[in-house]
C-alpha cells in the first residue's frame, strides 16, 4: 500500500532538506493549490477527501475549515495554527513526522492557511520537542528562502508568515481554546464556548487549528484527490493511520498502514505480539485517554466508528499494552497521578476530583483500600464523565479508570482483600 506521509521518513537519517524534498515532488501542490485552484476549492476536496482529524477527536477537517469566515466581509486577518503539543501519553506519532519530514508538514499548513485565506500561522510545539524545534527552523528558513513562505507566494498575491512557538508544555494545552490562551501570553485554560474559535480565536480573530499528522496528508490530497484518499482506507473513513504500540511486545514502535486495520495485526504482526513470557491482559488503543478494551476485541477495526461501537475511541491511535505481570490498578493509578498533575484547576469537578482518583488508587496499591473506595471510584468516573466539567481533561482522564472496574474489577477487589499489591 501507499505510505504518504512516512514513505520518506528513514531511522537515524536527516530529514530531508528543501532541494532533496523538491526532488520528490515537494511544494507541487502547493503550486497546483494557489495556482491553479480558488481557497473555496481545496476546502471542497478536503471536505470530499473525508479526512478527519488525527489529532483525536475526529472531526472532519474540510467542516471545520469551512466554518471559518471567507469573502469581502470577512475580516482581513486570520491565524492557523498546527498543535504539535504532543502530550497525550503513549503518543510519539506527530514527533515522527515533525523531526522525519518537516517540509511535507509545513506545505501542508501553508496550502491549508490559503483555504481559510488566513495570513499568519504557528507551529504550538511542546518544549520538550528539542530535536524538531531545530529541524523545523531550519525548515521554514529554508521555505522562507524559496519564496514558500512569506509575501507574493510564487507570485500569486497570497500572503502568509509562519512561526515556531515552544510552549512550556501543559497537557490541556490539547485543549484548542487553552492553547490559545498560551499563545496569546496568558494561563493556558479553557475558554467559555462561544464564541468559538473560528470567529474569535487568536488575539480575537477568526482561527482554525489542525493537528501534525492531519495537516502531513494535505498536499498528497492535492496532489492525488479525494477519491484516492479514500481508497486508502479499509473501512471508507479515509486515508491512512499513523498507529504506534508501546509495552511488552516485542517491536514496539510506529507504522502507517491503511485506516480500518484490525487491532489483531498491529500487535500480533506489526509490533511482533507479546515478549516471551508475557499474555495479552488489555490495552489502551487510542492513547492514555481511552477506555480500556480486551483480547476479546482484537478483530476489531481500528477506526473511529468501530472503536466508538465497542465503547473506546481511536483517539491518537497508539496504543499502550497491559500484560498479565502488570497491575492493572497501579497502572491507572499511574495515569491518573499524570491526569491530576496536568489539571489546570479551572473547574472544581476536574481539580478536586481527579487528585481524589489518585489518592484511592494510592491506597489501593499500599494495601489500605476498602471496599467502599470502587464505589467512590465509579462515582467519580460518572460525575467527571463528558458534560460534568468545562473541557475534556477529566472525562478523558477517567475513561481508563471505569473501563478497568468493568474489565479488571476482581484485581481491584484482590487488592483489598489480600490489603497489598499481588503485583509487588
Amino acid at each position: 500500500m501507499e505510505r504518504p506521509l512516512t514513505q520518506y521518513i528513514q531511522a537515524n537519517k536527516p530529514p530531508m532538506n528543501l532541494s532533496e524534498y523538491e526532488k520528490v515532488g515537494g511544494y507541487k501542490a502547493l503550486h497546483k493549490a494557489l495556482k491553479e485552484m480558488k481557497p473555496q476549492e481545496v476546502q471542497k476536496l478536503v471536505l470530499d477527501s473525508n479526512l478527519k482529524g488525527r489529532g483525536g477527536a475526529g472531526f472532519s477537517t474540510g467542516t471545520k475549515w469551512s466554518l471559518i469566515p471567507m469573502g469581502e466581509n470577512a475580516p482581513a486577518e486570520k491565524y492557523f495554527i498546527c498543535n504539535a503539543d504532543e502530550m497525550e501519553p503513549g503518543t510519539f506519532k506527530d514527533r515522527l513526522l515533525l523531526e522525519g519530514n518537516p517540509h511535507q508538514l509545513i506545505e501542508g499548513i501553508i496550502i491549508s492557511a490559503y483555504a481559510i485565506q488566513a495570513n499568519k500561522g504557528f507551529i504550538f510545539l511542546r518544549w520538550a520537542y528539542k530535536k524538531a524545534a531545530d529541524v523545523i527552523l531550519k525548515s521554514i528558513s529554508e521555505a522562507y528562502s524559496a519564496g514558500y513562505i512569506g509575501n507574493n507566494i510564487l507570485g500569486t498575491g497570497f500572503n502568509f508568515n509562519l512561526y515556531l512557538h515552544r510552549s512550556v508544555g501543559r497537557y490541556i494545552c490539547g485543549e484548542e481554546t487553552a492553547l490559545l490562551n498560551a499563545l496569546e501570553g496568558k494561563r493556558a485554560i479553557p475558554r467559555a464556548k462561544p464564541p468559538y474559535p473560528n470567529i474569535s480565536g487568536l488575539f480575537g480573530k477568526p482561527t482554525t487549528m489542525n493537528s501534525v499528522e492531519t495537516l502531513s496528508f494535505i498536499p498528497h490530497i492535492v496532489n492525488n484527490g479525494a477519491t484516492w484518499f479514500k481508497d486508502l482506507s479499509i473501512t471508507g473513513e479515509g486515508g491512512t493511520k499513523i498507529y504506534g504500540v508501546s509495552g511488552k511486545v516485542k517491536n514496539p514502535g510506529a507504522w502507517e498502514l491503511p485506516l480500518g486495520t484490525t487491532i489483531r495485526e498491529i500487535i500480533f504482526e506489526h509490533a511482533g505480539g507479546m515478549k516471551n513470557g508475557f499474555t495479552l491482559k488489555g490495552f489502551l488503543p487510542g492513547g492514555a485517554s481511552t477506555d480500556f478494551l480486551t483480547e476479546e476485541h482484537l478483530d476489531v477495526n481500528m477506526d473511529y466508528a468501530s472503536l466508538g461501537k465497542v465503547g473506546s475511541r481511536l483517539g491518537t491511535g497508539t496504543m499502550i499494552i497491559l500484560d498479565d505481570k502488570t497491575c492493572p490498578v497501579g497502572m491507572v493509578h499511574n495515569l491518573e497521578h499524570f491526569f491530576a498533575q496536568e489539571s489546570c484547576g479551572w473547574c472544581t469537578p476536574c481539580r478536586e476530583g481527579l487528585p481524589w482518583v489518585e489518592k484511592i488508587l494510592f491506597s489501593l496499591e499500599e494495601g489500605t483500600g476498602r471496599m467502599e473506595d470502587i464505589d467512590l471510584l465509579l462515582f467519580h468516573a460518572k460525575h467527571l464523565a463528558p458534560g460534568r466539567t468545562f473541557c475534556a481533561l477529566a472525562p478523558g482522564a477517567v475513561e481508563p479508570l471505569q473501563s478497568s472496574l468493568k474489565y479488571f474489577r476482581d484485581d481491584y477487589i484482590k487488592h483489598i482483600h489480600d490489603k497489598r499489591c499481588p503485583w509487588r
